[in-house]
């Protein structure tokens, strides 16, 4: 990112008054709960659908699909989140790295 987009992304944020910031974080906010709401909400219903009818489960309430979601969260991603951020840019370093390795070794075509 230069300076100059730098800096007019941030002139769209600084010329909003104070009320106006902070009706767009609330928005945020209630856009956030909202999609957090009706992630569950489709979730459940896709667990109520095919997991009684594929495997005899039982069907599963909107509190129990949340706390299924935040289970899968945790199990899947760990609790140290960070953590994988930064791995993940040593592997992208490493890749650069050793792809730049590999077109230094290739002979260009005779």
């Amino acid at each position: 990112m230069t300076d100059k987009s730098k800096t007019c992304e941030d002139a769209w944020w600084e010329d909003r008054s104070i009320p106006q910031k902070v009706l767009i974080v609330i928005g945020f906010i209630i856009l956030g709960i909202g999609l957090l709401a009706l992630l569950g909400l489709v979730t459940m219903a896709l667990w109520n659908w095919l997991m009684p009818e594929i495997f005899g489960l039982k069907t599963i309430d909107y509190w129990q699909t949340i706390g299924l979601l935040i289970l899968s969260c945790i199990l899947i991603k760990g609790f140290g989140g960070s953590g994988s951020k930064r791995s993940d840019r040593k592997r992208r370093q490493h890749l650069r790295r050793y792809m730049k390795e590999e077109e230094g070794l290739e002979e260009p075509p005779a």
